[in-house]
């Protein structure tokens, strides 16, 4: 076999100081993720919008056109024109797998060891039913050499044993049969899908099936679903960097800033939708909050009191309004004020704001949800 000196089969990176801290800080963020409380409907949301980021993100890396609000669409039972048809089945593919995954792994706790067998059946579930949209038979090994850009993988008759010996190594390397650490689960995930698409055991699907091997290493260690499409999303994102980073880790036969590159991104996404889910949980406190605010309130009309509390409840967080746009922010509102005077809407504004409910900005108005945050105890900073 002809040499491929970057295909080392050992641990040829370092972690720096900054990427064992940034591993670190992954860890503690999913942790803060999983242990968020979420209502059924809303977690399952969250995962549905995660599974079309993920689908929409590893698809177009390798091309694929088609926009989450489509693959939205796809997942609602909506058809694609036939010139689409096969970006269809593309994100459908990726969908599935990913399901299949959360079943085993989540719901029915059954992990599996990743092996040469393993490593066909994810390029099988990727390319199933493409046909001539996919330059490789669904999960065989390819049977010609290839080129890539500039790169020339292996010879295919090596395929197999560096496929086997791959797999050999990562589980001797990263020890998942003995209580693997999620930081070292996350190196495995990176360093095993930059290897895949090095050895580039298929003719064509080789990205993918590496990147839903890299994902589910990381659902195997923990990652909430829905978080899954962080990574995926990362790297459509910073395509370029992406390319780079491969090209030079191969050049250089050292990993240490490919993962450094690939750990930053994946703190930062988690760091995001941390961020994103506990502002919707913001919105479930406040609402509570504005509930209890007017039980407490006496009236005479539970028309006027309902008006009150539904414009209060219907205000967008973080956002300011003249009374006359407020009075138009949903159709309910609008609705509920189509016939009452501006005296009537500023009377009852007054009294939102009398309620600490609302605050006025110059002449607009805000949700006064200071109220709310002043009752979050702060961190002390030394």
């Amino acid at each position: 076999m002809k040499r491929q000196e970057h295909l080392l089969f050992r641990k040829h990176w370092e972690l720096t100081s900054q990427c064992l801290y940034e591993l670190g800080q992954c860890d503690a963020l999913v942790q803060a993720i999983s242990n968020i409380p979420l209502k059924p409907q809303n977690r399952d949301k969250l995962l549905q919008v995660a599974l079309i980021k993920c689908a929409q993100a590893t698809t177009a890396i390798e091309g694929n056109t088609l926009s989450e609000e489509e693959i939205e669409r796809i997942q609602e039972g909506w058809k694609l024109p036939p010139s689409k048809e096969y970006q269809e089945i593309e994100v459908r593919n990726i969908i599935e797998a990913f399901n299949l995954f959360f079943r085993e792994i989540v719901i029915e706790n059954e992990v599996r060891i990743i092996t040469p067998d393993l490593i066909r059946e994810f390029h099988k579930m990727i390319s199933k039913n493409l046909g001539e949209h996919i330059d490789a038979m669904p999960g065989k090994f390819r049977e010609d050499n290839r080129i890539v850009g500039t790169y020339r993988p292996p010879e295919y008759k090596y395929v197999p044993e560096l496929t086997q010996k791959l797999c050999g190594w990562i589980r001797k390397e990263f020890h998942f049969d003995q209580n693997q650490s999620f930081a070292t689960a996350v190196v495995q995930a990176i360093v095993t899908h930059v290897y895949i698409e090095w050895i580039h055991p298929f003719g064509d699907g080789n990205g993918r099936t590496g990147r839903l091997i890299e994902f589910y290493v990381l659902l195997r260690a923990g990652l909430p679903g829905i978080v899954s499409h962080i990574l995926s999303n990362f790297y459509n994102k910073t395509k370029s960097e992406y390319y780079r980073q491969f090209d030079k880790a191969r050049k250089k036969r050292e990993l240490t800033w490919f993962i450094e590159y690939a750990v930053q991104g994946f703190r930062d996404g988690l760091n995001e939708n941390l961020r994103i889910i506990q502002e919707g949980q913001f919105d479930i406190f406040w609402h509570n909050y504005v509930y209890e605010a007017f039980a407490n309130v006496r009236h005479s009309k539970k028309e006027i009191f309902k008006r009150k509390r539904d414009l209060i409840l219907q205000l967008p967080i973080g956002q300011e309004f003249l009374a006359e746009e407020i009075v138009m922010i949903t159709p309910l509102i609008a609705k509920k004020y189509s016939n009452l005077t501006t005296r009537t809407v500023r009377r009852d504004l007054k009294e939102l704001e009398d309620m600490k409910l609302i605050k006025k900005v110059g002449k607009k108005y805000q949700a006064n949800i200071g109220i709310l945050k002043a009752m979050i105890p702060q961190s002390k900073k030394g």
